[in-house]
């Protein structure tokens, strides 16, 4: 791929995703919702998979004309099948994917003590296993866009010690993964990085972060003193899945209000 060196305003006030085809698991709520928001106003047709594809709450009326641009459907990622519908109908109708976003996961405040091998077992399978099986169903679709960005949904407690053990563990090894994909496909075209959140404002965020426990981590442990919004890790997803990153692969962007400087 050829990088034009003359990125002026006007290309970067274009729509930075005009014309690119993307996926974004868990798209129905928090961040995937805010993704999937942000690349349908960036040009991009936008297919949300779903566990809930019926649950668009956030979805009414805030998408000023772009919600022709988005397609919901369901999706088990920890379904290799599911994955195959899905990824085989994209192409059908368009031929590629230009953009996966390997958001769905789930969170369990849980010490290893409280922790069953049941519990264990399902948090890898959501949070490391959906992401392994997307990349490997898509990466066909993939190489045929010849210019095309993974991003995995990571956390901070995939770069330090968690409380929650497995969560950790599971996004620990998305970090890993990421690596290696980058490493062993940026030849066929398609760059991997992680974004990494601290606390956000959605559901499982404050999930992760007990009530009494707001001051302590607010004010103590995170240096700008607030939650960070869906929106502000859509923006940097979005810079992610742009030709903006065009030489960004294998990286690690955290988005935490400085949580992990201290």
């Amino acid at each position: 791929m050829t990088i034009d060196p003359m990125w002026n305003h006007e290309k970067r006030a274009a729509m930075r995703l005009k014309g690119k085809i993307a996926l974004v698991t868990g798209g129905n709520k928090g961040i995937g919702a805010a993704v999937v928001r942000r690349f349908a106003s960036e040009g991009a047709k936008v297919w949300s998979g779903d566990i809930s594809p019926d649950l668009r709450r956030e979805f009414s009326d805030d998408l000023s004309g772009h919600g022709k641009n988005i397609s919901f459907e369901a999706l088990d990622v920890t379904s290799q099948n599911s994955w195959e519908r899905l990824v085989n109908k994209i192409v059908n109708e368009t031929g590629k994917i230009d953009i996966l976003v390997n958001n769905a996961g789930i969170y369990q405040r849980k010490s290893i003590e409280e922790t069953t091998e049941e519990e264990w077992d399902k948090m890898l399978t959501v949070n490391t296993k959906g992401p392994f099986l997307g990349i490997k169903v898509a990466l066909e679709a993939l190489r045929a866009s010849g210019n095309a960005s993974i991003v995995n949904l990571s956390s901070t407690a995939g770069l330090r010690g968690s409380f929650a053990i497995h969560y950790g563990a599971s996004k620990g090894a998305l970090r890993l993964m990421t690596k290696s994909i980058a490493n062993q496909f940026a030849k066929d075209g398609i760059r991997c990085n992680s974004v990494h959140p601290g606390p956000i404002d959605t559901e499982m965020g404050h999930a992760a972060v007990p009530h009494d426990q707001l001051e302590e981590r607010l004010y103590q442990r995170i240096p700008m003193g607030r939650f960070g919004t869906a929106e502000e890790v859509a923006n940097v997803i979005l810079f992610l899945a742009s030709e903006e990153s065009s030489f960004v692969t294998g990286s690690e962007v955290v988005v935490d209000g400085g949580a992990t400087s201290k």
